[in-house]
């Protein structure tokens, strides 16, 4: 359970880390790629931020995570910069790749096909034995 003061410390740090990600990506030339900051977990101590990013189109998440994970030194300075009067230090991030609307699109795809386990609850035992 998240306390009052990490769930404001995260928030402001998602808002701020949006700008900054989006900032460096239309700055870098990279076009047609959406990141989007989906959540911010921070510890109870405030010294590790994890933060969740989705990335459109999802075959570029994985290099675009590896390039956002070594400018992270960069990255948190930018975020002191823009921060410093709000936090008196600011907390080691971290990087996940959020993958939960590629998992929710795979489940509607499943759905959609012609065999549905919902239409058809006998293909659910056929799959729990596979």
């Amino acid at each position: 359970m998240e306390s009052n003061r990490q769930k404001k410390i995260a928030g402001v740090l998602q808002k701020d880390l949006v700008d900054i990600l989006q900032g460096a990506a239309r700055g870098g030339g990279l076009t047609n790629i959406i990141i989007s900051v989906t959540k911010v977990n921070v510890t109870v101590d405030l010294s590790v931020a994890k933060v969740y990013l989705s990335i459109f189109p999802h075959n570029k998440g994985k290099e675009l995570l590896e390039g956002i994970q070594s400018n992270a030194p960069l990255i948190k300075h930018e975020l002191a910069q823009r921060v410093k009067h709000q936090l008196r230090k600011v907390p080691s991030l971290t990087f996940f790749v959020d993958d939960s609307l590629e998992y929710i699109e795979n489940i509607e795809k499943s759905l959609k096909r012609e065999e549905n386990p919902i239409k058809d609850p006998n293909l659910l035992e056929k799959r729990k034995k596979s």
